[in-house]
């Protein structure tokens, strides 16, 4: 089973996402609320679905989960390619976030290890020619695409067509 939740800022985003996997759930996506933030005190509003325990799943599964623990597959080199910039696509718009100030994309990759976020970073600039590097967050790292690798030639026009509309704010546009 997979658990699609987002905001309320990115509602549409999770309807999208939604209408890709409906024939996989049960429901339709509902709102829930969450208990006080300890620090703030606010509650959050955010939509949610599930999917079916599916067999089909699975593999997906356990490529990126060992022992219940988010790992980066040991082929992802073969995984991520510009083919398949579908991928990379869905990636910013789930991790990824937009600097206005300095115009450039983090990719949150705080749960992997240092040697799993220098293994992503190789295929990126590898196979996507963009660059990247990391950037310390805390005691994790995080992957910076930078504003040279944002212009029209490289990262919005491999994955205008493919990111939904409601998150190319995330890139930039």
């Amino acid at each position: 089973m997979f658990v699609f939740k987002q905001g309320l800022k990115n509602q549409d985003y999770l309807h999208h996402l939604y209408s890709i996997f409906n024939e996989y759930s049960a429901s339709a996506p509902k709102s829930t609320t969450s208990l006080p933030n300890p620090k703030t005190g606010k509650c959050y509003t955010s939509f949610i679905f599930y999917t079916y325990s599916l067999l089909c799943f699975n593999d997906i599964y356990n490529m990126f989960y060992i022992s219940g623990k988010k790992v980066i597959p040991v082929n992802i080199f073969d995984l991520l390619t510009p083919i398949r910039r579908v991928g990379l696509a869905y990636w910013i718009a789930d991790d990824g976030s937009w600097n206005k100030v300095n115009k450039y994309v983090t990719l949150c990759t705080d749960s992997f290890t240092l040697v799993e976020v220098q293994q992503l970073i190789e295929v990126l600039n590898t196979k996507f020619n963009l660059r990247c590097y990391k950037t310390k967050s805390g005691n994790n790292f995080r992957i910076i695409i930078p504003s040279y690798s944002i212009p029209t030639l490289r990262l919005r026009e491999l994955l205008y067509s493919h990111i939904p509309p409601m998150m190319k704010y995330k890139i930039g546009l």
